[in-house]
């Protein structure tokens, strides 16, 4: 595979480990974070740092990023000195950020009339996927950007599809945070459930997980609520932004999503408690305070 100067930006709980999987493949890595010392670990590994997002992306063949909401995304690629007025002609720009649709086709727009191509490309799997690159990539944009970027997207993940024209990737992003809005209720309710009628809910997971009640929700993230493990793989702030993104784009197609709806009034109370750093199974601590 040819060698790219690749320009990535967003180095927290995920984009870290997908930035290394590029570098240990040869690329020549160019890295901004807003802190510095998330990361140290790639420039250790021989990443150049860049004190901006338009520094890194200058020069560069391709320019990945993946910040934490949408107004992070419109600064980076439309603010003053940001990626679109500094990426070089020819440049394919890959948010990966699970971001908004119609911000998405800004972007493709405004990257078209640079002479760049753009694709818009949240992933889910978590910690666990993006360290060991399995990731699932769910793309919009052109045939032939997402053509280019394939063999960079390999290296971070294992089911990589394109769904359509600028925006089809964070549509379906959505559907998929819409589906796991619903699992994490489902298997909180099931070991609240039974812890109450006095079972080891740990042993009713070890029952349940891999029958028709199984989800990946149940099976990766249970097991760290039962340990009392409530750190980030994907974190509640994060996940109340998705939820919130995906309730707006139900609204403008007169949907009625109420599983989703729910999941969103009860991470809301998660919050409240302060525990938007936690990873999303922080809503089992809502249910054992409330049973």
């Amino acid at each position: 595979m040819s060698t790219y100067q690749i320009a990535f930006i967003g180095t927290g709980v995920m984009g870290r480990s997908m930035a290394g999987h590029l570098l240990k493949a040869g690329h020549r890595l160019h890295v901004h974070n807003r802190t510095r010392t998330k990361a140290q670990p790639l420039i250790d590994a021989g990443a150049q740092w860049h004190d901006s997002a338009g520094s890194a992306a200058e020069g560069a063949d391709f320019v990945i990023t993946i910040v934490g909401y949408p107004q992070d995304v419109e600064e980076t690629y439309l603010g003053a000195g940001g990626v679109i007025e500094r990426a070089k002609p020819g440049a394919v720009l890959i948010d990966m950020t699970t971001s908004s649709p119609e911000l998405a086709r800004r972007i493709a727009a405004a990257a078209q009339a640079k002479g760049c191509s753009a694709l818009d490309a949240p992933v889910t799997g978590g910690d666990i996927g993006a360290r060991e690159a399995r990731l699932v990539i769910l793309v919009g944009g052109s045939e032939l950007a997402f053509a280019r970027a394939y063999p960079l997207f390999e290296l971070m993940g294992k089911n990589i599809a394109r769904h359509g024209g600028p925006g089809a990737g964070q549509l379906a992003k959505l559907a998929n945070q819409i589906g796991i809005a619903s699992a994490m209720m489902a298997w909180c309710e099931a070991l609240t459930f039974a812890k109450a009628a006095g079972l080891d809910p740990a042993r009713v997971l070890e029952s349940i997980g891999g029958g028709a009640a199984g989800s990946t929700a149940m099976t990766v993230l249970a097991p760290r609520a039962l340990r009392g493990d409530f750190e980030p793989g994907f974190y509640v702030k994060h996940f109340i932004k998705d939820m919130k993104l995906a309730l707006e784009a139900a609204e403008a197609m007169k949907l009625d999503l109420p599983g989703l709806a729910q999941a969103k009034r009860l991470y809301d109370q998660v919050s409240a408690r302060g525990w938007d750093e936690c990873g999303t199974q922080a809503l089992f601590r809502l249910y054992q305070e409330q049973a």
